[in-house]
């Protein structure tokens, strides 16, 4: 860490839910309630907390109504199945807790939380904020990798709730054969995305897509290059493909495209982590049978709790 560097933490808040929800078994408390995703959220959310021990954190949330995007492409997400009623019914819980750690919670209609977190990372670097701030992203989900800079670094979650990886300019590099972060977006463009039914160039696959990128550069030098009528090292099959799905290659580019100029009010000062007050953290954590979460809260390690778990599975 830089010497005088303040840390900022944001959450894909929905993206941890869903992880969480999906790798651990259905939990319950001894009221019946269902809180597997909610307590794998605070797994995740502990083990960054004690690890870059941040000076700052926010939480992002998907809003629950159609986005820019849809309206864009009304195919967009169509072939995700809907996620379980268990799921969503956990999130009002994990916003609870967040707001007992006293974490301002940022969600707004027309976006997705991907494009808030977009706008945080971009906002204080820009305005030259001192100390300098380093932004580090929570999330489950690959495509954020795109907002990785000098600035912002992202700790994602490569399978379950543990096991976590830490991407920088370089890991993001090593990660997609040479592309750079900034390299993400035209690479989605190109391959598409079945996650998100992002059409990208039908016929073309990831190797591909980074083989033109490691020549062109970008997604609009490629097609000027492919324009300007000159001889270039692109099998014809492949030209062909590119020439005949332009478009479709631009809305595809702009589906996968990050937000970052959403219209919302952020500053560090409410941001500032560790306002919040311990006896209300053990009340809430007791409440929800998250007795041996309590010790993992920083300030509440030596503190004597009870640390018995009723959790109990289906």
């Amino acid at each position: 860490m830089v010497k005088d560097e303040k840390r900022l933490i944001v959450i894909d808040s929905n993206s941890v839910i869903h992880r969480a929800f999906h790798a651990l078994p259905p939990l319950t408390t001894k009221k019946g309630e269902l809180v597997n995703a909610v307590y794998g959220f605070l797994l995740v959310f502990l083990k960054a907390i004690n690890e870059f021990q941040p000076d700052f954190v926010a939480a992002c949330f998907d809003f629950p109504a159609p986005t820019f995007r849809h309206k864009k492409f009304k195919g967009y997400k169509a072939k995700r199945p809907p996620a379980a009623k268990e799921l969503y019914d956990q999130i009002p819980k994990v916003k609870e807790i967040l707001k007992v750690f006293k974490v301002p919670i940022f969600e707004k209609e027309g976006f997705e939380a991907d494009d808030i977190i977009g706008t945080i990372s971009k906002k204080f670097p820009k305005k030259q904020v001192l100390p300098k701030t380093k932004t580090i992203i929570i999330s489950g989900d690959l495509d954020i990798l795109s907002l990785v800079n000098d600035n912002t670094e992202v700790y994602l979650l490569k399978t379950g709730v543990k096991n976590t990886v830490l991407y920088d300019e370089d890991s993001v590099k090593e990660r997609y054969s040479g592309l750079v972060p900034d390299q993400l977006v035209d690479f989605r463009a190109l391959k598409g995305d079945p996650s998100d039914n992002i059409p990208g160039v039908t016929g073309i696959g990831e190797k591909t897509a980074i083989d033109l990128l490691k020549k062109f550069g970008t997604l609009d030098n490629l097609y000027k290059k492919l324009e300007g009528n000159q001889e270039l090292d692109i099998k014809p099959k492949v030209k062909e493909l590119l020439t005949e799905q332009k478009e479709q290659a631009y809305l595809s580019r702009e589906l996968a495209e990050i937000e970052k100029n959403v219209l919302i009010n952020i500053s560090l000062k409410e941001f500032k982590w560790g306002k919040y007050d311990k006896e209300e953290i053990i009340k809430k954590f007791q409440d929800l049978e998250f007795n041996t979460l309590i010790k993992r809260v920083p300030g509440l390690e030596q503190k004597e709790v009870r640390t018995d778990n009723n959790l109990r599975l289906w």
